[in-house]
């Protein structure tokens, strides 16, 4: 397939991504661009990433905001008066908000005390999302975390102090030396906390990290696929009984409080990226920027801090569409592929769609939207459905 790419033009961007990449140490499992804070020059970074962000909008103005989503690395290490900065100079750039804008940030417990809550919701800041991953305090030192289970009730006691309510929480399964009954423990504290959203993600053995390295050697021990299979359904169902939605394989949601600005990636929407190593996509561009703290500030004393910027082959796109779309449960629509590709959705992707779906892995949404999603045993296989959608076109061509 070599027709050249839909160039409707789209609407200015409505989601910003920002990247904080510092941290107190390095978790085991971690590949994110990220570095430990000691001696790092976190005022320059914010500068620079005040020039990059100037830069960008005065070539791409920015649509009334919809959605802020600053990650890491830690947001939280920041000083209270960084963290001020930092947040102004958000606001600066992105003046226009929806006023129902959702602005998300990331945090460790035990790197935000009462303090450094109320700078960040005077700074706008509505949504934080802690990076919990157990409730039990020797598995959190055997994966690197520097955190304790007081340490989570304490920020979160600290973010209701100051009025941010809608939380989130971040857990993980298939752990080394995790087992069912840990994870179910993990579950129960951590829906006795009542909160909006929760993200429960399973554990992925990354290159460049100890993991990596311990895992060569044979001496990472993970949880056998029945148990981490055994993990995933306890998850799904516990969820479930609380009330809470799957919309998306490892997020769960109380009605209305999904992450919206995750959703903009799983729709393939637009969205700005800031900061070292971040990636943006923008007008059918994609771009990844230069990775280093300090690579990256000299980089954007000169221009926009680029690694790679490249047109996204229609091809590619469509992959990326389904790929993302069928993530979340809902499942993705035909209409929105059609309106952006201007073909059908069965006339690109018969094949494997006829495959996933004689699999039992995907079936057409029943809710008066036309489209295709994860079947219940499809949730448990996401990754092979994914996988039967990409290089497809490529392979066909």
């Amino acid at each position: 397939m070599t027709t050249e790419p839909n160039r409707t033009a789209g609407r200015a961007p409505e989601a910003v991504y920002i990247h904080i990449p510092f941290c107190t140490n390095k978790c085991f499992y971690c590949d994110f661009n990220s570095y430990v804070l000691k001696d790092q020059p976190v005022m320059d970074y914010l500068r620079a990433l005040d020039r990059e962000m100037e830069q960008t909008v005065a070539v791409t103005p920015p649509g009334t905001i919809k959605s802020i989503f600053v990650g890491g690395g830690t947001p939280t290490v920041l000083k209270p008066d960084e963290m001020a900065f930092f947040l102004a100079s958000v606001r600066k750039h992105f003046p226009n908000w929806s006023d129902d804008i959702e602005f998300s940030m990331e945090a460790n417990p035990g790197t935000t005390d009462l303090h450094k809550m109320q700078v960040m919701k005077d700074g706008g800041v509505n949504r934080v999302s802690f990076g919990v991953q157990a409730f039990q305090n020797k598995l959190l030192g055997e994966i690197g975390r520097i955190h304790n289970t007081d340490d989570v009730y304490r920020s979160l006691e600290n973010a209701h102090k100051v009025g941010l309510h809608n939380l989130s929480i971040d857990l993980m399964f298939g752990l080394p030396n995790q087992t069912v009954e840990m994870l179910d423990e993990s579950i129960t504290r951590a829906l006795e906390l009542g909160l909006p959203h929760y993200s429960i993600y399973s554990l992925k053995v990354e290159e460049n990290t100890l993991f990596h390295t311990l895992f060569n050697k044979n001496k990472l021990p993970l949880p056998s696929e029945d148990d981490e299979l055994a993990m995933y359904k306890l998850l799904m169902d516990r969820m479930r009984g609380e009330g809470y939605k799957q919309y998306e394989i490892s997020n769960f949601a109380k009605p209305g409080k999904e992450s919206r600005h995750n959703i903009t990636y799983w729709k393939n929407e637009d969205y700005y990226g800031f900061g070292a190593g971040a990636h943006g996509y923008v007008g059918h561009k994609r771009h990844i920027n230069i990775k280093g703290v300090n690579p990256y500030n000299e980089a954007a004393s000169k221009g926009l801090p680029r690694l790679e910027e490249f047109e996204v082959p229609r091809e590619e796109a469509m992959e990326d569409f389904m790929m993302v779309g069928l993530r979340m449960l809902d499942g993705m629509e035909s209409g929105r592929f059609r309106e952006q590709f201007g073909v059908s959705v069965e006339e690109v992707f018969a094949a494997p769609l006829e495959k996933m779906t004689g699999f039992g892995l995907i079936e057409r949404r029943g809710d008066g939207i036309e489209g295709y999603k994860l079947s219940e045993k499809g949730i448990l296989f996401g990754n092979d459905v994914f996988g039967a959608f990409i290089g497809h076109l490529t392979v066909e061509a």
